[in-house]
């Protein structure tokens, strides 16, 4: 079944089973590797994507829902937000591994693009989904917060 979307402004039509996860989709079709694969089951946000503007776990997103649907991945990430997220998660070194980082990012850019100044608490709600192996918990609350300031000035 050929499904149509758009991904990282770029009109893609896959022709796929349309109960492949997006996350394989990107991964093995598109060669769109910086979305990770963690646990298959929506519970450690390694496979996060935006999903016409949210942040979605790719790994349990069937293509065959996404006819017509905008999906921007780690690549394709842009924006005031995005573009203070990964400036705030350099200067302060939040990775250790790695592995989760793309999921991370792309969480607390959606964050931002929804609560502009989140309280602490505002922010562990919404980064609860995803897992740092590292436990960098600290250094991610850190990066936001700057990142957040960063926007208002």
């Amino acid at each position: 079944m050929a499904i149509t979307l758009t991904v990282n402004d770029e009109e893609v039509t896959l022709d796929l089973d349309p109960d492949t996860p997006l996350l394989w989709a990107l991964r093995d079709h598109l060669r769109l590797t910086g979305t990770k694969f963690g646990c298959g089951i929506a519970q450690c946000g390694a496979c996060t994507v935006m999903l016409d503007g949210f942040a979605q776990r790719s790994c349990v997103t069937p293509i065959g829902a996404l006819e017509g649907a905008t999906v921007q991945t780690i690549e394709g990430l842009d924006g005031p937000e995005a573009e203070a997220v990964q400036a705030a998660w350099t200067e302060i070194n939040v990775p250790q591994c790695g592995y989760c980082q793309s999921g991370q990012v792309v969480s607390a850019t959606s964050l931002l693009r929804e609560v502009p100044k989140p309280s602490d608490q505002e922010i562990d709600d919404a980064m609860a989904g995803n897992l740092c192996r590292c436990a960098t918990y600290a250094r991610i609350r850190k990066a936001i917060r700057q990142a957040s300031d960063s926007l208002e000035a």
